[in-house]
């Protein structure tokens, strides 16, 4: 691939702006500059050249003025407000005729609204817990319901407003969690019949393939999917009121305190199936280049599907993506570069150099 000019578009948690009722969590889905840094050095070790933005108000405006000197960008922004938020710079970027990474508008609004996402699973017969989204506390609970229960905020990332409390076991606790919910996060509230089985995660790179196309590399099956070894999200080293959730403050104040065991030691049955609905769930939001996409066990050991991210995090050491891309031996700045190749190919940049 020839070289290309890389707009690499960030929000950092220094840089978000701050309201005086923001829950203790509000950054919790923004980058690092470790991780930007990262970015930054692994396109450039593909041979780009890559100009850092970070993906505010003055963004639009920045692009406007750059467009005719960026052929790409590489986008990970996550938003600062509003309910697609992770949507916003895909739209400038449509607006403005600028090829990206990863998937589009729609997508991106999908994945971060977890009760749309689940609908549309459903809707392709994928298996997703049942759930109700109350927009009021008092709402009367579905009668196909009961519990224990799981509870979060409907539209936000890296587990904001998931903690020991998040499992309901009655009424009382229903009322209170999720007027709470509403109340912090500013959004309805998505309760779900809780899965009480492992948890995992499958990380995904790809495209389906157009008529006469091929795979990317000999690294991707002949659908056009690169499947990373399966990760289990293991919390038994931690406190037993702690354990078998995987919270905020597991995500963001102690990465390291818990087991990830790549590749997960499971059947292999399990292993294909899992692997299968991550495609599938990804296929069915119309995603694009990367994903995550996290699973639970029921009781009976089936898997369901949690949610979709399709803006994994990015940190070399810590991001459950690159967690599994490292135990299988892909490389850090492989895994980036392929990102954007991907992308590049699907807007016919593979060839094309920069003038």
């Amino acid at each position: 691939m020839r070289p290309l000019r890389v707009a690499l578009l960030y929000n950092l948690k220094k840089n978000a702006p701050h309201g005086a009722g923001d829950p203790a969590d509000a950054t919790a889905e923004l980058d690092s500059e470790d991780t930007a840094r990262a970015l930054q050095r692994a396109l450039e070790a593909g041979g780009h050249e890559v100009t850092p933005l970070e993906g505010d108000v003055k963004l639009y405006p920045t692009l406007q003025r750059l467009h005719d000197r960026i052929d790409i960008a590489f986008n990970i922004c996550e938003g600062h407000r509003g309910d697609s938020r992770e949507s916003q710079v895909p739209a400038m970027l449509e607006m403005l005729g600028i090829p990206y990474t990863a998937s589009k508008i729609l997508a991106q609004a999908l994945s971060l609204d977890k009760a749309m996402a689940k609908r549309v699973w459903m809707s392709y017969g994928l298996p997703t817990a049942a759930f109700q989204v109350f927009e009021r506390a008092d709402e009367p609970l579905f009668p196909g319901l009961s519990y224990p229960l799981f509870a979060k905020p409907v539209r936000e990332g890296t587990a904001k407003g998931i903690d020991a409390d998040s499992i309901l076991y009655h009424e009382r606790q229903l009322r209170q969690r999720v007027e709470w919910l509403i109340k912090t996060y500013q959004q309805p509230a998505l309760v779900e019949a809780y899965l009480p089985g492992r948890e995992f995660t499958v990380g995904l790179l790809g495209n389906a393939l157009a008529p006469g196309e091929g795979p990317l590399s000999d690294k991707y099956g002949e659908d056009g999917f690169h499947l990373f070894p399966v990760l289990e999200i293991d919390t038994s080293p931690l406190a037993e009121s702690e354990r078998g959730i995987y919270t905020n403050r597991i995500k963001s104040d102690m990465p390291l305190a818990i087991n990830y065991i790549c590749p997960a030691r499971i059947e292999p049955a399990l292993e294909r199936e899992l692997k299968r609905l991550a495609v599938a769930a990804f296929l069915a939001i119309n995603g694009l280049d990367v994903s995550r996409v996290d699973f639970r066990l029921d009781a009976r050991g089936c898997p369901h599907i949690l949610e979709i991210n399709t803006l994994p995090g990015m940190n070399p050491e810590i991001s459950d993506l690159c967690i599994m891309a490292r135990a299988e031996g892909m490389a850090y700045t492989e895994l980036v570069n392929d990102i954007l190749h991907l992308a590049a190919r699907r807007y016919s940049l593979l060839d094309r150099a920069s003038n």
